[in-house]
């Protein structure tokens, strides 16, 4: 396997772009249906929205490649409160599930929140992600408790929060 984790450049807005809208569709189609998955790519893909990562201290967007084809990525960022990471994004295509590429990503970002002083990282979760829910319990994550959040155009997001502590 020849996957390596690369940073975000402008020059990859629009194929991160691309790839999400193929990810989410087939992962959260259906559990939250196509027009909810729209509404948050259309407002989590912009220009400007990927620009803050580029070349950012405390935050990341890095894209998973094998070879030359674009397989999945991870984002994070500032938790809520001091010492803490947030685990924003960890996708990769379906057909690439079980390989072991996302426990690369997930690693990637503990050594990420490491570097950066935080002892540990937490993430959401949609509540009716079970398959998502169980990966993180099995590399550590814990429920911190239910989150309710309205995201605007009648959309709302019903999430778990879910914390590791990093050793």
């Amino acid at each position: 396997m020849t996957a390596r984790l690369e940073p975000l450049t402008p020059a990859d807005f629009a194929s991160a772009g691309a790839l999400a809208r193929t990810i989410w569709h087939a992962h959260y189609g259906p559990l939250i249906g196509a027009a909810q998955v729209d509404y948050m790519l259309d407002r989590r893909f912009t220009a400007a929205g990927l620009a803050a990562y580029v070349g950012a201290a405390d935050r990341g967007f890095d894209l998973l490649r094998d070879g030359d084809a674009l397989i999945g990525y991870c984002s994070y960022g500032p938790g809520g409160e001091p010492g803490e990471l947030k685990l924003e994004q960890l996708y990769l295509l379906p057909d690439r599930h079980g390989q072991g590429l996302g426990r690369l990503m997930l690693g990637h970002v503990e050594a990420r929140a490491r570097a950066l002083g935080c002892d540990r990282m937490m993430l959401m979760v949609a509540k009716a992600n079970t398959k998502s829910k169980a990966v993180y319990e099995r590399a550590g994550f814990t429920v911190r408790g239910p989150v309710t959040v309205d995201i605007g155009g009648g959309f709302v997001m019903d999430d778990y929060v879910m914390e590791k502590r990093l050793a």
